[in-house]
């Protein structure tokens, strides 16, 4: 939640708890007519504050696309990455990302197993 919400809703608040102090106010022992008013627009304008900071900005959107990347180091040529299990070959629309770790699925056999990095000396 952004600054500016958290301070329209309490600025709401407050427009709308001192809106029913004037309301109650003109009820009192010398009754004020004009209090009423005045406590009617308070209050209309704490939940104009509330409608307009509730609102979604057009850009805002609740779900977000997540792209996973990946980057293989080290010398690996995908023309050669073969499959443990049957020796299929694979290219990298079989590698996938799981739980942030390069996963291979064989289109052949179906194994699937983690991509690991062999030490480089």
């Amino acid at each position: 939640m952004s600054a500016g919400k958290i301070i329209a809703y309490i600025s709401a608040a407050l427009f709308i708890g001192l809106g029913a102090l004037f309301i109650l106010s003109a009820f009192g022992s010398t009754p004020q007519p004009q209090n009423i008013i005045t406590g009617i627009i308070l209050v209309v304008i704490g939940f104009g504050l509330i409608f307009v900071a509730s609102r979604k900005k057009p850009g805002e959107q609740g779900e977000q696309e997540v792209k996973y990347e990946i980057d293989l180091s080290g010398d690996v040529n995908l023309d050669t990455l073969t499959c443990k299990s049957c020796g299929g070959q694979l290219s990298s629309e079989n590698i996938t990302m799981v739980a942030g770790a390069p996963v291979v699925t064989c289109p052949f056999c179906g194994t699937t197993y983690q991509l690991t990095e062999e030490p480089k000396w």
